[in-house]
């Protein structure tokens, strides 16, 4: 299937069969959809960057390719960036990596399945056996943008340029605020089991009573996975009585990023562009996240690309005007 026009990009959406996700715990497909852009007077003759395009909680590759009457899909976005002259030409490559708990933040979990491997093992190499990559990069928002600089982090040398918008981080102010209300929820509905059969049943599952607690026993999928446990997750408090779990929430801040810089400065300094941006309004306590971020970067001798934008943490996708163009040109030097 492809999408095209006379001086415009064109998507191709693959129907990929993983080998990794197989028998995933949560019985997820196997088989996912994976949209590939390629740029307006593509030579496949001609190495070219690509990106890897990881996206938020709750959405999946297909998203980034929706139609907006009120802003640009991300075909658009890219044909009018490249047909400027603002960006050279690039492929994007946006997988979908949809889970049973709403979504994913792109590391290996026995509680999800191992989504990084995914990726680094089945998508980029199916992509690379099609075309003629000169370098790799990867962008994302929010969970995307927490899994950009986590891939980035955990494989050195794999992704030359990244960018991470309004990525999770700082999880003391992102998520301890939610913790009330998922408990809440959990206890009403007997557990988070029977609080995700419900959820799941519910044929209009964009209320927003739902998304505190989905967000947590997403987070808790991927941070604190335990075999052990029912669903196969631990949570940083007791489901009974609310009370901390520091052995639990000790595995959650081991996957911060801002504890993470120094253990993967070299890492990080191997990049060619590290783009962090976040809004000054975000609903999420993100900027707080990203200052701390920045900061530790910078005292491990690290400079990256900082911006801060009167904006919240929703319907920013005009970012990538200035992300993108700043990835792909470090990529195609």
């Amino acid at each position: 299937m492809a999408i095209s026009g006379a001086l415009t990009g064109t998507v191709v959406v693959h129907r990929l069969q993983s080998e990794r996700l197989a028998q995933n715990p949560l019985g997820d497909p196997t088989s996912r959809d994976l949209h590939i852009y390629l740029p307006p007077g593509y030579d496949p003759e001609r190495p070219t960057p690509a990106l890897l395009a990881i996206v938020g909680f709750t959405g999946t590759g297909a998203s980034l390719f929706n139609l907006d009457p009120l802003g640009e899909d991300l075909k658009s976005r890219l044909d009018r960036l490249i047909l400027s002259g603002a960006c050279p030409k690039v492929i994007v490559v946006a997988p979908d990596c949809f889970t049973r708990v709403g979504g994913n933040q792109y590391i290996n979990s026995t509680a999800t399945g191992p989504y990084e491997d995914y990726l680094l093992d089945e998508v980029m190499p199916f992509v690379a056996a099609q075309h003629r990559i000169k370098a790799w990069g990867v962008f994302g928002k929010s969970s995307g943008g927490y899994g950009a600089i986590m891939l980035a982090m955990r494989h050195p040398g794999v992704f030359g340029a990244i960018a991470d918008h309004s990525g999770d981080a700082g999880f003391e102010l992102c998520y301890l605020p939610d913790f009330p209300a998922a408990l809440d929820a959990f206890r009403e509905a007997g557990g988070p089991l029977a609080w995700l059969d419900r959820f799941w049943a519910d044929p209009n599952r964009h209320r927003r009573r739902y998304m505190k607690p989905l967000n947590i026993l997403g987070m808790a999928a991927h941070y604190s996975p335990d075999p052990s446990a029912p669903l196969g997750i631990a949570f940083p408090f007791d489901l009974e009585t609310g009370e901390h779990r520091p052995e639990v929430w000790a595995r959650w801040r081991a996957c911060d990023p801002v504890n993470l810089v120094e253990s993967h400065a070299a890492a990080l300094r191997g990049l060619r562009v590290l783009y962090i941006d976040c809004g000054l309004r975000d609903e999420f306590n993100l900027l707080w996240g990203a200052r701390a971020l920045v900061a530790r970067l910078r005292r491990a001798g690290i400079a990256p690309h900082y911006e801060e934008f009167d904006d919240g943490h929703m319907s920013i996708s005009y970012r990538y005007d200035v992300s993108v163009p700043l990835l792909v040109k470090a990529l195609d030097r």
